[in-house]
């Protein structure tokens, strides 16, 4: 048990490390998790514990940033509730072995948008800007748009941040600060909820999430220390790989015959 909590202590300090310099930690301590035993839809939900405070804390560190938009914030709040729990309870709802199949596809999904992320900012960023007059649309589309990035992190927290960046893109947001205080807003509500619902059912492994939450904790903390000598380019292109890696093993260990 030691081994096993010492094992996912240094993968969570690798994931916090990798959060604070380029992001995708998820790639690292989620199947960590599953490595040492940790059923799949528990070790979802046991992630998202192991995140939150990163998301908390990171939240508070753009408390003034987000000022600007607080007539918007009830919005956001309500909204990122709703779709977490939404999204929580049908992980809950999922048998097992369809959540194992569905596994290869969101770590697909999660690596495809970690690595074009930033041109999909972009790109959503210039349609946003040319389609200002749109407002009908927009109000109605918006909102469900936030509700289903949202209903993706409960249900699944890998590259919900960038989600919520491409989303906050589209709407038209273009201050940085203020476009992360809203992403690691939206992040915490998720999450917070999302955890509220797997510890009531039982479903987060708590001392290993803990293990990883103060490895995630210590590395986050160190790295940002570090971060700004680092290449994040070369970074990047590590957890991609990572990522790449990951998640061509879970197709390979899902979908390929047994004999």
């Amino acid at each position: 048990m030691v081994l096993e909590l010492l094992f996912l202590f240094i993968a969570g300090f690798l994931g916090g490390t990798l959060n604070s310099i380029a992001g995708g930690g998820t790639f690292i301590t989620f199947p960590a998790l599953l490595f040492v035993g940790v059923p799949p839809i528990i070790a979802n939900a046991t992630n998202t514990f192991a995140s939150c405070s990163g998301y908390v804390s990171g939240t508070y560190a753009f408390r003034d940033d987000l000022q600007s938009y607080k007539s918007e914030l009830p919005k956001f709040i309500i909204l990122s509730f709703l779709g977490g729990i939404l999204g929580a309870w049908l992980l809950l709802q999922t048998p097992e072995r369809i959540f194992n199949g569905i596994i290869p596809w969101l770590m697909l999904i999660a690596t495809f948008i970690f690595a074009y992320g930033t041109k999909i900012n972009e790109l959503l960023g210039q349609l946003a800007d040319k389609n200002k007059h749109i407002s009908i649309i927009g109000k109605i589309v918006k909102p469900l748009l936030l509700l289903l990035v949202c209903f993706y992190g409960g249900f699944f927290n890998a590259g919900l941040g960038i989600i919520c960046l491409s989303y906050l893109a589209l709407c038209g947001y273009t201050d940085i600060n203020a476009m992360n205080g809203l992403k690691l807003l939206i992040s915490s509500c998720v999450s917070v909820v999302a955890i509220g619902l797997f510890a009531y059912n039982g479903s987060i492994a708590w001392s290993q999430g803990t293990a990883v939450l103060i490895g995630t904790l210590t590395g986050g903390y160190l790295a940002a220390r570090i971060s700004r000598y680092l290449p994040q380019s070369y970074i990047k292109t590590f957890v991609i790989l990572i990522g790449i890696f990951v998640t061509l093993y879970f197709f390979y260990n899902f979908y390929w015959p047994k004999t």
